[in-house]
């Protein structure tokens, strides 16, 4: 269900609002304060209030015309990790490490860094019969008497039926 049609549903009785809270997956609070705002304004009431101001955290534009410059001429060819330290080393520019890699990777100062490979790469089997055996062996008592038997196995890396070799 859509947010309005939850809303419209909560507003001509049909459910009630804790029940709209447990569908939209808002707490109780939080959709007592939407339906006084849903009455007071109507849907433009529940727009995001924060939309066209700018973020507390935005860093100056200054800051980073500076963070920029000095990569260019006084720190050209250190990797991030090193540039960052002495940024905040020398220059007092606390910034975090992530926001100067986007900045320097956005500005094309720094190269992005590609995907890791797999953690396991899958081999391709060998093409030829007999190029790669696998070798496993056990010690048990297979017979359900007192002596042991060793059972070893060759198994061919070439992908055809299996073939079992016992000793």
């Amino acid at each position: 269900m859509k947010l309005q049609d939850v809303l419209l549903k909560a507003m001509a009785k049909k459910i009630t609002w804790w029940e709209a809270a447990e569908i939209i997956g808002v707490t109780d609070r939080t959709m007592r304060r939407w339906r006084e705002r849903l009455e007071e304004h109507g849907y433009s009431g529940l727009a995001d209030r924060r939309k066209g101001k700018p973020s507390g955290k935005q860093v100056p534009l200054e800051v980073v015309e500076q963070v920029l410059k000095l990569y260019q001429e006084t720190y050209a060819g250190f990797n991030i990790r090193h540039f960052h330290e002495k940024l905040s080393e020398k220059h007092g520019i606390q910034l975090s490490y992530t926001w100067v890699q986007k900045a320097l990777q956005g500005a094309g100062l720094v190269a992005r860094r590609g995907r890791r490979g797999k953690h396991r790469r899958r081999r391709e089997p060998r093409p030829m019969t007999g190029m790669l055996l696998h070798v496993d062996g056990s010690k048990h008592r297979w017979f359900c008497d007192q002596r042991w038997y060793d059972l070893i196995v060759i198994l061919d890396d070439v992908p055809h039926p299996i073939s079992w070799t016992v000793f």
